[in-house]
């Protein structure tokens, strides 16, 4: 059996969780998550557990089990914790602003790079370290922007310029003079 898979998933209180076939809606104080599942996989509730089951050992389902599993506990510690990635942005004239609910970064293009937060993100912005903080409860969402946002500029591994994120190391190449000694 699945370690993941077979682990029961803990709600907590305040949280509500409806199973309506393949479909969960988890519902909590940071917000609201609707996830549809694999029709084989079966999610029983039972008091404040929730359990995976699956119908047999094939190893597609195998996978899917503790797949399932896995992205269950994650709406639910999203609608209770919610999940943040951090983001710093390095370079000489590199600056981000937030107006309103619009992230704008000047990047070293001639235009500014203008990036509105989809529904259920919001974006925390501290210009004098230049670090941008990408929060929500779908940990794959917040996720994507993130990695949307690095896009724009990753790091060049000879400065070190760009977006990277928070402890990401980069390795630093020497550059001409390197090759030289």
């Amino acid at each position: 059996m699945s370690r993941i898979g077979k682990m029961p998933v803990q709600i907590p209180s305040g949280v509500d969780v409806k199973i309506d076939g393949p479909i969960v809606t988890i519902k909590g104080p940071k917000g609201e998550l609707i996830r549809e599942f694999h029709p084989d996989m079966q999610i029983v509730r039972e008091d404040a557990l929730l359990r995976v089951e699956r119908p047999n050992d094939d190893r597609k389902i195998k996978a899917l089990h503790g797949l399932t599993r896995a992205l269950i506990n994650n709406m639910v510690v999203g609608v209770t914790e919610g999940y943040s990635k951090v983001l710093e942005i390095r370079g000489t004239g590199y600056r981000v602003e937030l107006q309103g609910r619009t992230l704008v970064m000047s990047l070293g293009f001639i235009h500014d790079v203008v990036i509105d937060a989809p529904e259920g993100i919001e974006f925390d912005v501290n210009p004098r370290a230049g670090t941008v903080t990408v929060k929500g409860c779908s940990k794959e969402l917040v996720g994507q922007v993130a990695a949307e946002i690095r896009a724009w500029r990753p790091v060049e591994p000879y400065l070190g310029k760009g977006i990277r994120y928070q402890g990401e190391h980069v390795r630093r190449k020497a550059g001409k003079a390197g090759k030289a000694l």
